[in-house]
């Protein structure tokens, strides 16, 4: 495509533009399960709106846009308060939770060559961990070291333990997993991290908005946050159980004077003036801030768990259906809503062939072989006929493997 000698009419580019995104995964009708997190009509005009508002301005420059400062500011508050973080907390906002792991893992690798002499930085992180680490470790200079995981699908302690050494910089654990929404044993890596004076990471960017909710309903949720002694940063993601739209996340720092200095750019070595900045990004737009604070403050602690509860109920339904069909069995035990099922009778790729002809995006796995999915409040609308097409699909295609696929 060429840039066009003459502009084009508006009324035909948003003709074409509607064309093409009738391509697209139908989200509203609750047919994707990962990527989008609908939450309902009046959250969808408070975000839209939100938006629209602030949807010129520019978070790099807090002086000439203060309500943006303030906002972020509010928006990290709030997420901290939901981590228990304690006094004196810090952090900022990103555009998304790979960013917010860049940052953190930046401020771990810088305090390690201020405080302990590091000079040859490694990443200890489980398998399971979300690929923004690796991302991390190859642009930031580190080191990559995985740690294994248990039949639980949880980080190994034992190797751990092994894995761990003087050039360690960073510790990860998740909460959730993203690829069997199993939380790892994080008090255990954090205390390991915590006595040789090691940072440690929980990346909670799936968690953070619907963990702490779950715990108020009386769900059984593993110690993840800042509650936990030795975790020093965490990263957590309002674009995904906050509700709001792409790219709002945000890194909390446990001490802002101590740790979060290390996250900090500052450059003064040229005509421009003073540059500074926490994040990855310098011009960083401003709507996502602004449709964060919105819908924040617009849901509070009463839409959250009303949000939660129905969210909590539909994965229920969900695991139950799935458990009731031969051969299908979730692996691991979830915490809440994100799982991964797969079958050592079926072939579970097949399955999800077929699902995929019904309209249903399911996201593949392997090791094990399985279909992932993440539950959002309006999927309780489309539960029952999912399953029905699961059935199905199962019934008419699943084919006999003949061997263990678990560790296929």
């Amino acid at each position: 495509m060429e840039l066009p000698k003459q502009g084009i009419a508006k009324d035909e580019l948003i003709a074409e533009m509607k064309a093409r995104k009738a391509q697209d995964a139908d989200w509203r009708a609750g047919k994707t399960w990962s990527l989008i997190y609908p939450a309902g009509p009046e959250v969808d005009a408070l975000l839209s709106e939100a938006n629209a508002l602030y949807l010129y301005e520019n978070a790099l420059n807090p002086f000439r846009f203060p309500s943006l400062r303030q906002m972020e500011v509010d928006v990290v508050e709030m997420t901290g308060g939901l981590l228990h973080a304690p006094e004196g907390f810090g952090g900022c906002m990103t555009s998304g939770g790979t960013e917010s792991i860049i940052m953190a893992v930046k401020a771990a690798r810088n305090r390690a060559r201020a405080e302990r002499g590091v000079s040859q930085p490694q990443l200890l992180a489980p398998v399971t961990a979300h690929p923004a680490f690796a991302k991390a470790a190859e642009y930031l200079g580190l080191e990559l070291v995985q740690i294994p995981i248990g039949d639980d699908f949880r980080a190994d302690l034992d190797a751990a333990a092994g894995l761990i050494g003087d050039q360690t910089a960073l510790v990860v654990g998740s909460a959730p997993n993203y690829p069997f929404g199993v939380v790892d044993p994080i008090p255990e890596l954090a205390a390991m991290a915590a006595e040789r004076g090691i940072s440690f990471h929980t990346d909670s960017c799936l968690g953070s908005f619907l963990l702490p909710f779950l715990e108020r309903l009386g769900e059984p949720v593993p110690p993840f946050d800042f509650r936990v002694p030795g975790v020093t940063t965490m990263s957590a993601d309002v674009h995904k159980y906050g509700y709001c739209t792409k790219g709002a996340s945000t890194v909390i720092h446990r001490d802002d004077a101590h740790l979060k200095k290390y996250q900090l750019f500052f450059y003064d070595r040229w005509p421009g003036g003073i540059y500074a900045s926490f994040a990855m990004a310098g011009a960083r737009p401003a709507a996502p801030i602004a449709a964060a604070w919105a819908v924040m403050r617009f849901l509070g602690e009463e839409g959250y768990l009303k949000l939660a509860r129905r969210v909590r109920d539909t994965t229920r339904k969900l695991r139950e259906g799935i458990a009731a069909i031969d051969g299908l069995q979730v692996w691991g035990e979830p915490v809440m809503s994100v799982m991964s099922f797969g079958s050592e009778k079926h072939d579970v790729m097949a399955i999800g062939d077929v699902m995929d002809d019904r309209g249903w995006h399911l996201d593949r796995q392997h090791a094990p072989d399985a279909l992932h999915f993440m539950v959002s409040p309006e999927h309780a609308e489309v539960a029952d006929a999912f399953l029905a097409d699961l059935r199905e699909a199962v019934a008419a295609h699943g084919e006999s493997r003949g061997k263990d696929a678990r560790y296929s």
